[in-house]
Formats: structure tokens, sequence, C-alpha cells
């Protein structure tokens, strides 16, 4: 059975051995110092962006922005480490000497840091650099060029999309334009008022030979031949009055068909300029809007080595494993001089015995 834990025997061991854990902490403390003290310092200038939301947006949402929100403006981390970008601020900045003459992507995994504050509209642009000017004016570049690209992006949004609709309003506009000159052409080859004025004439005379034809069939005798005539130009008006209405109604089915396509060409050339004006007025409110609100600053200390918490690390490190070490080793030992106890025992018992 294993004995318990005795505290005051763990310190009593500990205490014998402090110069050992006191020389292991030193060493480590002295190691970390001299590393500390021996690599290259590091500089790093933070720049921040701030993401206005569209002006369309509701306001409601600006004050208290959806965590969907939030994080759909996560995209706006890649346009802050945009390689073209980077490339650029390396030639303009004469940053090669301080890299070093490795791949552009190891150059900017190890310079450049971009990310949102979290729960905010805050894109921050951290450069890390041996030169401290050159960290701020690599961090103002970066952010700088974001606002560019956000704005670059969005005017090649905005041209599309009023090219688009341009074209549909030139395309709308030839089709009225097409619907005009057919209602015109329409007018001018299929009259109407001709037609219905001879209709009419054809009416008024077919009503007068009706009342001949009564008067005639009144005289009696020897109007045969006259009554045949005036019923053959009876059947002759018929005939050609059917014949007019047939045209009649034709033309004037096309003049409805025709009338029909001008007026709905019309009305899509009427919304499709009012989406063209709309498109022209809202040409600037569309998007996040971003605005360096901090360009960054040349620090003063550095950020790397960080010489404290260095230190501190290896103190703690250099105390925590000679502790251990010693830890075990005190348990070691117990556990062998209760197994010698154990064997003198047995050896005591079977001699009595």
């Amino acid at each position: 059975m294993p004995e318990p834990f005795d505290a005051f025997r763990f310190l009593s061991h500990m205490r014998s051995r402090w110069r050992w854990i006191a020389a292991s902490a030193a060493v480590a403390v002295a190691l970390a110092l001299a590393v500390s003290l021996a690599e290259p310092r590091l500089y790093t200038s933070t720049a921040r962006i701030v993401i206005d939301p569209p002006a369309g947006m509701d306001p409601r949402s600006v004050i208290s922005p959806s965590p969907i929100y939030l994080e759909s403006l996560k995209t706006y981390e890649q346009f802050a480490q945009n390689d073209d970008a980077f490339r650029k601020a390396v030639d303009q900045l004469a940053l090669r000497s301080l890299l070093g003459a490795g791949p552009i992507e190891s150059l900017k995994k190890r310079a450049l840091k971009a990310g949102l504050v979290r729960n905010t509209r805050i894109l921050e642009i951290a450069a890390t650099l041996p030169d401290a000017r050159k960290a701020q004016a690599l961090a103002r570049f970066m952010a700088e060029a974001t606002v560019e690209l956000n704005r670059a992006v969005g005017a090649d949004y905005n041209r599309d999309t009023l090219q688009s609709i341009e074209q549909q309003e030139r395309e709308l506009r030839a089709r009225a334009g097409a619907a005009d000159a057919a209602w015109a052409k329409l007018l001018a080859t299929e009259p109407v008022d001709d037609l219905e004025t001879a209709i009419q004439s054809a009416a008024a005379l077919r009503a007068d030979i009706e009342r001949q034809v009564q008067t005639t069939e009144l005289e009696g005798t020897g109007a045969g031949p006259r009554l045949a005539a005036m019923r053959n130009q009876i059947a002759a008006l018929d005939r050609q009055s059917a014949q007019r209405q047939k045209l009649l109604a034709a033309r004037l089915a096309h003049r409805d068909q025709a009338e029909a396509d001008r007026d709905t060409a019309q009305e899509a050339l009427t919304a499709i300029e009012k989406r063209l004006r709309d498109a022209r007025s809202d040409a600037g409110y569309r998007g996040e809007r971003l605005q360096v609100i901090d360009p960054g600053m040349a620090p003063e200390r550095p950020s790397s080595p960080n010489l404290p918490l260095n230190v501190l690390a290896a103190l703690l490190l250099g105390l925590l494993l000679p502790i251990l070490y010693l830890t075990l080793e005190m348990n070691f030992e117990e556990h062998r001089a209760g197994g010698r106890r154990s064997v003198y025992r047995a050896v005591a018992k079977a001699r009595d015995e």
C-alpha cells in the first residue's frame, strides 16, 4: 500500500537542495537573457481601418450589427493581405534588405498580419520589421492600399452594373422605336377611316334601294325587271360590305396588336430608364466604405524579443523542472526504501517461524 503524501518531508527535501534549484533558475534566466539580447529587434506598427456600412443600410443594424454581418466583413482581411499590394510595398519601400531574399509569400506571412477586432468593424493591419519607421510605413501603405482596392472593386462593380443596364436601355429603346415605326407604317398602309366611310355609304345606299324596292312592289304590274335589278344591286352591296367588314376587322386587329406591342415596349423602356437613374444615383452608396482612422506610428519599443516575458518564462521553467525532477527522485527513493523494508520484514518473519 503506498504511503500518504508527506508535505513536511517534501518541503524538507526541497530545502535540502535549494542551491541546486536556485542554480537551475539562474542558468535558465541567464540563457533566456542571452538569447533575447542576441536576437534581432523587431518592431510592430499597427494601422486601423473602420468599415462603414453602405449608406442605404438600416441605421438600427449599424448600431447593433448582426454576427452574420460581422462575419462577412472578414472578406476585407484578404484585401489587407493582397499579394500585389504587398509586392508593391516591398519594391517602393525597399524592404528586401530587411526581409531577405525569400519567396514573397513567406516574407508576407512573416511581416504582415491583418484581422478584425472582435465584435467590431475595425480592421487592424500589423507590420513587423527590424526598422520601426519601415514597419510604420508598411502598415500605412497596406492600409491605404486596402481602402483603394475596396474603392476600385466598388467602382468596377458600379461600372459593370451601369454598362449592363445601359445596354438593356439601348435595346429597349430600339425596340420601342421599332414599335413606333411599325405603328406609323400601319397607319399609313392600312387606313380605316376611308373604309369605315365606305361601309357607312354602302349601308345608306342599301337602305335607299330597299325603300325603292318597297315602293316598286306597291306599283304592281310591270315592275318585275326593276325589282330583280334592285335586288341584284342589294346582293352586290351586301357582298361588298361583307368584304369591307372583314378587311376592317383585320386592320383593327392589326392596330390592336401593334398598339399593345408599342405600349409594352414603352413601359419596358420607362422602367429601365428609372432603373438606370436609380443605379446612377446609388452608384456611390453600394458596398462598405473603408476609411483609415489610424495610420500607425513608429514604435519606440520592440515587440520582439519580449525580454521581461522571456526572463519570467525562463525563471518559471528553471524552477519547475528541478522541482519536478526532485519530486520524482523523492518518490523513487521512498519506493525503493519501502521495498527494502518489505524484504527485511519478510526475512524477519521467516526467521521467527
